[in-house]
């Protein structure tokens, strides 16, 4: 029998999508940090010269630089642009330098908490890879020329990052005094290495992109299947056809019987659906795979349907929440499957009758995705062992 060119044809266009689609893979490359904390640890650069942001590249008699690691810092951003940032730093005026406008003959420590809020310029500019620009506002405390004052604070710099977790960051700082009595106004620069952890990660504007593109193809694949397979229906029902108008008498009593014998299956399959349904699902506690009272008796009852049909076999899906993490709620799931499945061996179901999948937060019953705020029943819901017939002989 030959094969209907439509089938070759439709056939043709899926194995090149395919391939196509596989080339259209996700990378790394397509996956940027929205969110983490970072630690900074560096050295910073003190210009309170008194001309404030006038002459402020005369590093000779304006800079003061200890030789030592001076600034650190810790953060926390967002996903958003926003970043909160807790910053301490040391450092001393130099003999020699010009101090308030008045060459300083003496060194004098020099001490400083800042607080800031910082905005995330790739918001704006869009992702640019290892370059991450910010500017900033805050407020802190600055013990200078030995004299305290609280200062406003205006701040810019970049990060350049070599991997997801390690990089530099540079920034330069004007400070205003909050009283402007005997305190002037100063630049801080600085430069360290920073780190980044707690890192929450997602995709970029091109891997959105890339993305999309992807799931268009695979509801065209999809479209291509869905055509083969009734081009190939169209042709059974042909062949059916066929043998059926040779053998009529034949056929109409075998499918007599067949449908017989189907409808029968077919009640006791329902009938079997219908007390598997009333059981209910099994709900588990907070990141716990462990039954409770509720749950064993609820299992109890799967094994005395399954002990009263022998041909039956049960396919067990468990499921977590979306609170945490993919991998997490993965192998979660995976222990509420396996949990299920002990709990009805040790009933003395055989094993090769229980056919077992954990989908993770796959597989949500309600709105309650990642960043959704839902109550603890909600969630719950999610939390599931579900059953259905796998097959029944």
């Amino acid at each position: 029998m030959r094969t209907p060119k439509s089938i070759v044809c439709f056939a043709f266009l899926l194995s090149f999508q395919l391939g196509f689609s596989q080339d259209l893979a996700l990378t790394k490359k397509d996956s940027i940090v929205q969110s983490a904390w970072i630690f900074g640890i560096g050295f910073n650069a003190v210009d309170d010269a008194g001309s404030e942001f006038n002459d402020v590249f005369n590093f000779e008699d304006n800079w003061n630089i200890v030789p030592f690691p001076s600034r650190i810092s810790i953060g926390r951003y967002f996903k958003n642009g926003l970043g909160l940032e807790a910053i301490g730093s040391y450092n001393q005026y130099m003999e020699g330098k010009i101090i308030d406008g008045v060459l300083n003959t003496e060194d004098i420590d020099y001490y400083a908490v800042d607080f800031r809020v910082s905005y995330d310029l790739n918001q704006i500019l869009g992702e640019t890879g290892w370059f991450d620009p910010y500017v900033g506002i805050g407020a802190g405390y600055t013990d200078a020329n030995n004299q305290g004052r609280g200062t406003y604070n205006a701040s810019v710099g970049f990060r350049t990052w070599f991997t997801d977790r390690f990089g530099l960051d540079f920034n330069s700082t004007g400070k205003w005094a909050m009283s402007t009595e005997n305190a002037t106004n100063h630049i801080q620069h600085a430069a360290g290495a920073v780190y980044r952890f707690g890192i929450e990660k997602g995709l970029s504007k091109k891997g959105e992109e890339k993305l999309a593109r992807m799931q268009e193809m695979e509801k065209e694949q999809q479209r291509i299947q869905d055509s083969i397979a009734a081009a190939q229906r169209a042709e059974e029902e042909a062949r059916l056809l066929a043998e059926r108008l040779k053998r009529e008498e034949e056929a109409a009593r075998l499918a007599a019987e067949e449908n017989t014998k189907l409808a029968a299956e077919n009640s006791r399959k329902t009938k079997i659906e219908n007390q598997i349904k009333e059981l209910g699902y099994v709900y588990f506690n907070v990141n716990s795979s462990y039954l409770n009272k509720r749950d064993k008796a609820l299992l109890d009852g799967l094994a005395q349907i399954m002990e009263d049909n022998p041909t039956l076999v049960i396919q067990i899906s468990s499921h977590a929440d979306a609170r945490e993490s993919d991998a997490y709620n993965l192998w979660l799931s995976q222990r509420r499957a396996d949990r299920t499945v002990a709990y009805l061996v040790a009933k003395g179901i055989s094993q090769d009758r229980l056919m077992s999948r954990a989908y993770g937060e796959e597989n949500l019953v309600n709105e309650c995705v990642d960043g959704v705020y839902c109550t603890e029943e909600k969630h719950q819901e999610n939390r599931r062992s579900e059953f259905q017939v796998y097959s029944l002989d």
